[in-house]
């Protein structure tokens, strides 16, 4: 008796424990291995892989024959899925969020099995930076007002560096919310600046241009303040040159028609078509 139980423990550990679970997480577009702890298949093996609850089969490898097939009804992978025919192993190439769930491994000849639960977490988007324009006064002339932000996130933290040195920060939990992170810097500040979003996972960064976001600020002919680049002044010079000369052309086309039709009255008038006596 004490002899076979030594020889369960032996199989049990060469083979894996049957019903063993792993919990696997990736970010998305990044290849994943589902391995099946076998450094060479037995010629009595017969691998299956099966995924979801309802176990609907993958891929299957028949070391006897040398087989190996992988099958995608649904075409949920796209021809992403490859075998490892040696070991039988699974591997997802370009995964994506719905990639994740429940996947199943079965070894047909050393009863064993074996579950892995797979999260595929989506990837971060790239922090915006931009100018905020509301903040730019008279009073302004030597800062500039940034917000760094993201959208549709959650479970992240945001926040704004200067070098290696953390300036503030903001976290969120919740789901798919927008977050914003105020910055105030000199137009000749010469320090490097990055926004970074991330969570337990990964991480993106946005690297700040100071001299092409933060240019003084300038005035409109209406005196309104706002914040413009040289470009954006030409452009708003040539459109108010633009609006003044088609004014003025208008006015000109008022007075001439004005006057014409005052000189059509005089030459129709009772007077006129009598003559002088």
């Amino acid at each position: 008796m004490q002899n076979t139980m030594l020889l369960l423990l032996f199989v049990l550990f060469v083979d894996g424990v049957s019903g063993a679970e792993s919990n696997i997480s990736v970010i998305e577009g990044d290849s994943v291995t589902l391995h099946t702890n076998l450094t060479q298949l037995l010629n009595d093996d017969t691998i299956l892989w099966k995924y979801g609850d309802k176990g609907i089969l993958l891929a299957t490898v028949d070391a006897e024959t040398k087989e190996s097939s992988v099958y995608d009804a649904e075409e949920r992978f796209s021809g992403r899925l490859e075998l490892d025919p040696q070991t039988g192993s699974l591997t997802i190439r370009n995964s994506r969020t719905t990639d994740s769930g429940l996947y199943q491994l079965q070894i047909r000849g050393r009863e064993s099995s074996q579950q892995f639960i797979l999260t595929v977490n989506p990837l971060l988007p790239v922090p915006a930076i931009s100018r905020d324009a509301s903040q730019c006064s008279l009073s302004s002339e030597q800062n500039c007002s940034l917000v760094c932000s993201v959208v549709n996130v959650s479970d992240v933290s945001l926040s704004w560096f200067r070098g290696n040195s953390l300036l503030s920060s903001i976290s969120v939990s919740d789901l798919s919310i927008s977050l914003s992170l105020p910055l105030e810097v000199e137009y000749q500040d010469k320090y490097i600046y990055n926004c970074v979003i991330n969570n337990s996972f990964t991480n993106q960064t946005s690297h700040l241009d100071i001299r092409g976001l933060c240019q003084p600020c300038c005035s409109s002919f209406s005196d309104h303040i706002h914040c413009c680049n040289p470009t954006e002044a030409l452009i708003r010079l040539a459109v108010s040159a633009l609006v003044g000369v088609a004014a003025v052309a208008v006015l000109v086309y008022d007075i001439r028609s004005r006057k014409a039709e005052q000189d059509t009255k005089d030459q129709t008038s009772p007077g006129a078509l009598l003559g002088p006596f």
